[in-house]
């Protein structure tokens, strides 16, 4: 793949390191953490990486939040990259990729 997905854990070079709990998918970026738990609050940044020429794009930082109510809130807490399987573009010109959180 010419995408490669990442992601930073509060600081650089912290990153989400895969285990039975997390998951980075390298088809659409997602990340999937299972059974929250306190030591996952924090914030997250994607880190996307074009293996052709070797340069990244961070997104913004996404604060992850432990609720002690139980209550899930409007949306399922998700975050969530869209992106298409390939992005044409012009040699020299800039291609901007963005992730998003959904939920609280």
């Amino acid at each position: 793949p010419e995408l490669t997905y990442a992601w930073i854990f509060n600081e650089y070079p912290t990153f989400v390191h895969q285990d039975n709990r997390r998951f980075v998918s390298q088809e659409t970026g997602n990340l999937y953490i299972a059974k929250v738990e306190a030591s996952d609050v924090g914030n997250y940044t994607c880190v996307v990486t074009n293996t052709m020429t070797n340069s990244r794009v961070l997104g913004p930082p996404t604060p992850l939040i432990l609720r002690n109510d139980g209550v899930m809130g409007e949306y399922e807490p998700k975050i969530e990259v869209q992106f298409p399987e390939t992005v044409p573009s012009a040699k020299g010109t800039t291609v901007k990729l963005e992730c998003f959180a959904l939920g609280k």
